[in-house]
């Protein structure tokens, strides 16, 4: 059976600033006028009926998601007690798959919760010609590369090789040599032209048992650890097990820990209209620009500015007098002030503010 695992804000995602009373860019309607994961669940139409989906997220959001889709189990539901990167979220995703839902064999749809796709009806039919070549060679993981439009610094980059002979479906599909991290402008102008890469959307498909068996050889202290949390799961010391172990894991991406040592690998040219929300440089492609080639969302005054990104609320207004290419957010407990070309950095804030303490400003 195909299963969905949705993360969303527990582990992985961009700094995008959020505090207890601005909800993070996952529960907001930023394009369109639904909220970002209730664009994720419908977006998966019949193909992953509701009993088979997975939110994984924050603790402190599982009220809030639960809200936001009402027709999932409360089981449905999975809040993590603090952040340890992808890797450990789809480790545990995959291990209630196989646990908890009793289906090892089970295959998994695993996508992240701030993605434009624009059209449905075609990003289903890529999910099923995925799960077609998993279930044609289940040892297969699969994933779906964004042929690139622009040399993006912002994206990881997937080389592909030959083409597969059998694509299981109308996109064209290849195996893949090697992942590549996000480059610099030079390098990823080299990749735009050679035309073998594509962007790492960050998608995949798989069989929960082939991803646990990757972790049980790349991160063994970490499956060990998710291991005891899926064993006392429905025990009355389930959720202190669960902050003790969980806790205890080094954080790691799926992309450090599995994919780039993985050997059976194909990538899937998407079909579908997509963007990352993972970034604020993302507003501007979807909300556009000014003729001042400022993006704003909220109330706003600016003089002298251009290239600009301001998000505040109707009722703060944001003053910017002579400045370019600024990033400005202000929340109602933390402002972000930063250079538009050196977003990348906002993660070193992170970590700032977790080794401070100051977590709820994040």
């Amino acid at each position: 059976m195909l299963h969905a695992i949705i993360m969303a804000g527990g582990s992985g995602t961009r700094f995008w600033p959020a505090s207890r009373r601005d909800r993070p860019k996952q529960m907001l309607s930023l394009v369109g006028d639904e909220t970002m994961i209730r664009q994720t669940a419908q977006r998966l139409g019949d193909v992953v009926p509701p009993e088979r989906r997975m939110i994984v997220t924050n603790q402190r959001l599982v009220a809030d998601v639960a809200k936001q889709l009402p027709e999932l189990p409360k089981t449905g539901i999975v809040g993590e007690p603090c952040k340890r990167d992808t890797a450990p979220c789809i480790g545990l995703a995959a291990l209630l798959v196989a646990n908890a839902r009793q289906d090892p064999d089970g295959t998994m749809i695993v996508m992240p919760a701030d993605h434009v796709i624009a059209t449905p009806e075609v990003f289903q039919a890529a999910v099923k010609q995925a799960e077609a070549l998993v279930d044609a060679e289940p040892s297969r993981i699969v994933t779906f590369g964004i042929k690139p439009t622009y040399p993006a610094e912002i994206f990881g980059y997937i080389q592909r090789a030959e083409a597969l002979t059998d694509p299981c479906g109308d996109a064209p599909a290849f195996k893949v040599a090697r992942f590549r991290e996000k480059p610099d402008a030079a390098t990823a102008a080299e990749f735009l032209a050679s035309g073998d890469f594509y962007w790492n959307s960050g998608i995949f498909c798989w069989r929960a048992s082939t991803i646990l068996d990757a972790l049980r050889e790349r991160q063994p202290e970490t499956l060990a650890h998710l291991e005891k949390i899926v064993d006392a799961w429905d025990t009355p010391d389930g959720p202190a097990v669960f902050e003790r172990e969980f806790a205890a894991i080094k954080g790691v991406s799926i992309d450090y820990a599995v994919m780039e040592h993985a050997k059976n690998v194909a990538v899937i040219e998407a079909p579908f209209e997509w963007d990352d929300l993972g970034g604020w440089q993302s507003l501007p492609r979807r909300l556009g620009t000014d003729d001042a080639g400022n993006t704003i969302v909220g109330k706003h005054l600016g003089l002298n500015t251009t290239g600009a990104i301001v998000r505040t609320t109707p009722d703060h207004l944001v003053v910017t007098l002579g400045c370019e290419d600024l990033i400005v957010v202000h929340t109602p407990d933390a402002t972000l002030v930063a250079n538009k070309h050196d977003e990348e950095s906002i993660r070193a804030i992170v970590k700032e503010l977790e080794t401070r303490g100051w977590e709820s400003f994040l």
